[in-house]
């Protein structure tokens, strides 16, 4: 089968596989994202003269056709094609002779893999953002669910001071918020459509870039033809720096809670689901999830890391190692993905064990409490601090839940103003539905019915 770059040689068949690499297998995601730039490319064509309306016609309708056969399944790219490029290519000249031969008119597979994978990347973070405001909906809700249960708060893993399950579950729906909420900005530095740029300097044709662009839902055009090239990579390491803090996030979750739900801690409990047992242990329920999700972070660091590297010190123009950062980019998307959705499951199904929780408030996590009512009788804090830390008889012992409810400055135990943090979610889901209405309704048009690049 002929390559998109084929000579009048052959590559031997070790380099070929080396180059090749997993190629064929990753771009399986950018098969409708590639058909529908290539639609656009082909309008396009059409409009400044380089392609015949009757042309354009089979060609957009066989593009379609493929991005149906790949909703089924049906649309098979072999290690022979190399990448999805070359196998909708081919299968256009096979069907449509000439016509086929003309698609790649005025663009080179650089511009092309970039078009397919920003549009892939556009789709990631609006499910993204869509997944990271569920996650903190969902925190929203357990932290009111659980507002008035006492909860001992830890510094260095120690007691330390009163809290609630309120609080700590609020603090993260509103850490998880402002890490999605981050994401907008870095779809704005996606949202550009490198189409027309080809080899890194564009080509003497009278390109419509503008009219491509917008044709794919792009908020403009990626302007300068050579750092549309260089960008390759760079983008890339930017949407999984973003995706990175989310993940990190999540670590710091699942190991509160693998902690806290140990039989000797006992605040929580992950109901028999969420768990996997032990090949030879009958008795354990392992907490295989939430230890993934710790791992997973660490994969979706590497990834980011991977890609930089990668990109470290090329010089201007394509270079073929950006090849390599396309599985990294792909995978952190899907991972990250999944972490939110299996975090949600778990904030929908764990328990909290409110009489534990209220048990655990041992004397010493009022000690600053007895100093500070030291201060309220006249004495200075650090000597109120002394007189406490050397008398732990003089504590005064409090009702848990009372002891929460004292704090009534914002954002404490007793005013969690959980209100700020709901408001601030419908804001922002109501900007990105904003944000995405352009893009459905230009690959509406552009394909015919709805299409999402992006899935997990």
């Amino acid at each position: 089968m002929a390559k998109l770059w084929q000579k009048t040689y052959t590559v031997d068949s070790l380099i070929e596989a080396f180059t090749i690499g997993r190629d064929y297998e990753t771009d399986r995601n950018l098969v409708q994202a590639d058909c529908c730039a290539s639609i656009a490319h082909v309008r396009m064509l059409e409009r400044i003269g380089m392609l015949q309306e009757s042309e354009a016609k089979a060609l957009e309708a066989e593009l379609l056709r493929m991005i149906a056969m790949d909703r089924k399944g049906l649309f098979q790219i072999s290690r022979e094609d190399e990448d999805c490029h070359t196998a909708i290519e081919q299968h256009l000249t096979e069907k449509l002779g000439e016509a086929g031969k003309k698609v790649h008119t005025g663009r080179s597979r650089n511009d092309q893999v970039q078009t397919a994978l920003r549009l892939w990347a556009r789709d990631m973070l609006f499910r993204i953002i869509e997944e990271g405001l569920s996650l903190a909906d969902r925190l929203r809700w357990f932290a009111e669910m659980h507002m008035r249960i006492p909860m001992p708060g830890r510094t260095h893993m120690q007691i330390a001071m009163p809290s609630s399950v309120g609080l700590w579950a609020a603090a993260y729906g509103e850490e998880i918020f402002d890490e999605t909420a981050l994401l907008f900005s870095v779809l704005d530095l996606v949202d550009q459509c490198p189409l027309g740029s080809a080899a890194s300097y564009g080509v003497p044709l009278p390109l419509d870039r503008e009219y491509a662009a917008e044709l794919l839902g792009f908020s403009r055009v990626q302007n300068n033809v050579l750092y549309a090239n260089n960008s390759r990579g760079k983008f890339e390491a930017v949407i999984v720096d973003g995706l990175e803090y989310l993940a990190l996030t999540m670590s710091k979750i699942a190991q509160d809670l693998i902690f806290f739900s140990l039989p000797e801690i006992g605040y929580f409990s992950l109901p028999d689901e969420l768990c996997t047992g032990s090949s030879i242990m009958p008795q354990k329920k392992n907490p295989d999830g939430l230890e993934l999700i710790r791992s997973k972070a660490a994969l979706v660091s590497s990834y980011g890391m991977a890609i930089k590297n990668v990109i470290r010190s090329l010089p201007s123009g394509y270079n073929r190692d950006f090849q390599d950062t396309k599985e990294p980019f792909i995978s952190a998307g899907m991972t990250v993905c999944r972490m939110l959705q299996v975090m949600d499951l778990t904030f929908d199904k764990v328990r909290v064990n409110s009489e534990v929780l209220t048990q655990s408030f041992t004397p010493e996590i009022y000690a600053t409490d007895q100093a500070l009512a030291y201060v309220q009788q006249g004495m200075s804090f650090r000597d109120a601090y002394r007189k406490a830390g050397s008398n732990p008889a003089q504590w005064e012992q409090k009702d848990p839940a009372d002891a929460i409810m004292e704090r009534t400055s914002q954002g404490t135990t007793g005013n969690l103003r959980l209100d700020v943090l709901e408001k601030e979610i419908d804001r922002i889901r109501s900007y990105g539905e904003q944000r995405r209405f352009r893009r459905d309704e230009a690959i509406r048009k552009l394909a015919g019915e709805d299409l999402c690049f992006f899935s997990c």
